[in-house]
């Protein structure tokens, strides 16, 4: 995760950015064939996301402004772009602003969270991103996972998703990465794919191709999670935002049995009794409970100012694996 010197100035180096998952997330649209005729929502809310993180992304990089706050001997990236210029690429390979635009803006830092009581930072740190590269790797990620989880699900519910696995990723992110900052909006996606993971097993009975899409979801998550291991990205992030969004679909995105909606149309004695499953409730129960002592531990640890690494001395090695091409530090 590139260097991880205690921060002792108000400086930060860019390197101690996590930036988010820079893959792509190749859903397989065939892979999800439902065998009853669900109704379609309208996808707007995720169009809308995309929007504003985009538009974010111009407010930061006109407050930057690199040609009047970059001092050092290397000049900006695409000076024609006058404020809007990047970094030099040394400083932020990702072509986007400087460190301290992005902790100015609401980046993830640990000490202004537990110590300047900041807890706000767990929310806007989604909205942020590190470069242009980054937001569009984020952003085309969120439109092939999320407009079909909203034409499927509505608004409301893949709203919820978003902002809550969001805050789970940036909760776990704070416990274990307390040297570094964090942006980017991929522990929200990732818990997008948690979701889809959760829901195909809680909605079972009313897929065709399971089995296909059981495998494209879990080498396409396997495939993902492995990048994370490399420096610069914020595996905990993900990880926090998967385990989240994995059981929130069982909350979320549950689906009535085979015939619900038709039962008024059917003979008396064929008609279905009850909404769900029930395998289907004890899951939503398990699920809600799981989430509502996950996150009450999670955010009291750290406001309590808990080091994640003191109870998990091997969990350093989820977000980042030396090698003989790299350094992780501390």
């Amino acid at each position: 995760m590139g260097s991880r010197d205690p921060e002792k100035s108000r400086n930060v180096n860019v390197n101690n950015i996590n930036y988010s998952n820079q893959s792509n997330y190749p859903v397989a649209a065939s892979a999800y064939l439902i065998e009853s005729s669900a109704r379609q929502w309208t996808s707007w809310l995720v169009p809308m996301i995309v929007v504003a993180n985009v538009a974010m992304f111009i407010i930061v990089m006109f407050v930057n402004n690199c040609p009047k706050n970059n001092f050092g001997f290397n000049s900006c990236v695409a000076r024609f772009l006058g404020r809007f210029s990047f970094q030099p690429l040394n400083e932020n390979p990702l072509l986007g602003p400087s460190s301290n635009t992005l902790v100015k803006l609401g980046a993830l830092k640990w000490d202004k969270v537990v110590h300047q009581h900041e807890g706000w930072r767990l929310i806007t740190c989604i909205w942020l991103h590190a470069g242009v590269i980054h937001l569009l790797v984020n952003m085309l990620s969120l439109v092939f996972i999320g407009i079909r989880l909203e034409q499927q699900f509505g608004f409301v519910r893949i709203g919820i998703l978003y902002l809550c696995t969001g805050i789970g990723g940036s909760v776990l992110s704070s416990l274990f990465l307390q040297q570094q900052i964090s942006v980017g909006a991929s522990g929200a996606l990732f818990g997008l794919l948690g979701a889809m993971l959760s829901e195909l097993f809680t909605n079972w009975t009313i897929y065709a191709n399971k089995a296909a899409a059981l495998f494209t979801l879990i080498i396409m998550i396997a495939i993902n999670l492995a990048v994370g291991i490399l420096p610069h990205v914020d595996n905990f992030a993900h990880i926090g935002g998967f385990i989240s969004g994995f059981l929130f679909g069982f909350v979320l995105l549950l689906r009535p049995r085979f015939g619900w909606l038709e039962r008024h149309e059917m003979p008396e004695h064929a008609r279905v009794k009850s909404k769900y499953m029930a395998y289907q409730l004890v899951l939503f129960a398990i699920a809600a409970a799981l989430l509502v002592a996950g996150f009450t531990v999670g955010l009291v640890m750290l406001f309590q100012g808990k080091n994640g690494n003191d109870h998990c001395k091997w969990c350093r090695y989820l977000s980042c694996v030396p090698t003989s091409k790299w350094k992780c530090g501390n």
